[in-house]
């Protein structure tokens, strides 16, 4: 893959998880030498423990209506699809503030546009990123199916599904016959479904993102296994970066893109954003003696069914359990119970437990902006659930802030700024 132009400059990129390798990816493309940073290895991120969706319509903010009332519920009942730990509860009561002010249908409304302005560009975005690995089975061709118990929980996805449906998405609706005829693991279990066909999931999350940093240093970048202990300055911009080892990485742009572990650069930077990590757990079955054959959506259970060559992995609920706390694995049993009600032939040997802390922010939206203080460091982060989704288009709209160009889409909707009226960092 030959560079867009030549720009021989030094561009570090701090996070090697799906944004930050597609940021490296980018930036690659325009012609700069780029680094990678990040403690873990390849592949071994947030999204390696994500259902793997690239899910270009769910653009609609978590903060539906209804959402204050369901509040006691999640304190109450710890086995819930979405949980909130008592002890977490005065840490994250600020976050919540801002988050139950984006329920408003006026917001969910805006929100869900200026979130379709990036996922309507989602494939083309991962294409020629694609193209230059050397596994061409990647990116999956099967659409996503979404299950629910009763015709009245499908019902309830109606104006969810016309908002999506009038910014370009589609959606299919399913019965007994058509699901068990798309899943025969299923068949029989639910008369009522949804088919995404604009959707798709990766072959593996862990595979997907490797295989991208693999075609990264293939193509002369560097990836270093370690962890950066704080942006070096000069006057109003960086100059590179420090590791905890004390060794320097000079660099000409620093792209911050480390997920919930941006925080540690908002008070260098002057960045205001309340960036929570919200816990989302999986079980990873390696020989689950069922198959199924596409990413399947549990709408009442909170959790989906995620085929991928290591196996089948099986999560998606989610928890409120406040920075820096161990996880709770006792919420993956609690997925792998439901699972078994479905699929009581499941296999259980060798299974493996995972958890990955979404770096949420309380409108759903990302940050995709330049830093206010460091001219030439760029922010990429608070991608929520999307972060697979969106990893491709945000290195691509990274790229054009660092080269200075005024991007397609328009990225104030994605500023930093955006928080710095209602207090301090969450």
């Amino acid at each position: 893959m030959k560079p867009v132009q030549s720009r021989d400059e030094k561009a570090i990129v701090v996070g090697g998880g799906i944004v930050g390798v597609c940021s490296a990816l980018y930036l690659q493309r325009e012609g700069h030498q780029v680094t990678l940073i990040d403690p873990e290895a390849a592949g071994d991120s947030t999204a390696k423990w994500s259902c793997g969706q690239m899910a270009v319509s769910e653009v609609i903010p978590l903060s539906k209506p209804g959402i204050l009332k369901k509040i006691p519920g999640w304190l109450l009942d710890q086995k819930g699809q979405l949980a909130v730990r008592p002890s977490a509860l005065p840490g994250i009561v600020p976050w919540f503030l801002r988050f139950l002010t984006c329920a408003r249908h006026s917001r969910i409304v805006d929100i869900s546009n200026e979130m379709a302005t990036l996922t309507h560009h989602v494939y083309e975005d991962y294409a020629p990123l694609l193209d230059a690995c050397a596994d061409k089975t990647l990116m999956g061709e099967r659409p996503i199916i979404e299950v629910f118990d009763t015709a009245v929980g499908l019902a309830h996805e109606g104006p969810h599904l016309e908002l999506r449906k009038s910014l370009g998405f589609k959606s299919e609706v399913l019965d007994r016959d058509a699901i068990a005829d798309l899943e025969p693991a299923l068949a029989g279990k639910f008369n009522h479904g949804l088919l995404f066909p604009d959707w798709r999931a990766v072959a593996d999350t862990e595979g997907f993102i490797a295989a991208l940093t693999q075609s990264f240093i293939d193509q002369g970048g560097v990836r270093v296994r370690a962890l950066v202990k704080k942006i070096d300055e000069v006057a109003d911009r960086a100059s590179g970066v420090t590791l905890t080892s004390g060794e320097r990485y000079p660099a000409e742009h620093v792209v911050i893109a480390a997920g919930t572990g941006s925080r540690q650069f908002f008070q260098q930077l002057g960045t205001n954003v309340p960036l929570a990590g919200i816990a989302g757990y999986q079980v990873l079955l390696p020989n689950p003696g069922v198959e199924v054959r596409h990413s399947v959506i549990y709408a009442d259970g909170g959790f989906c069914f995620a085929p991928m060559t290591r196996g089948l992995q099986i999560g998606g609920t989610i928890e409120f359990a406040g920075a820096n706390a161990e996880p709770n694995f006792k919420r993956a049993d609690i997925i792998l119970e439901k699972a078994r009600k479905i699929l009581p032939q499941l296999t259980l040997d060798n299974l493996e437990y995972g958890v990955g802390y979404r770096p949420f922010l309380p409108d759903t939206k990302p940050v995709i902006d330049r830093s206010a203080r460091l001219k030439n460091v760029f922010l990429a982060f608070g991608h929520g659930q999307l972060g697979l989704t969106l990893g491709a288009t945000t290195g691509r709209l990274i790229a054009d802030l660092v080269a200075g160009r005024t991007p397609a889409q328009d990225l104030s909707p994605f500023s930093a700024k955006r928080f710095a009226h209602s207090g301090a960092t969450a």
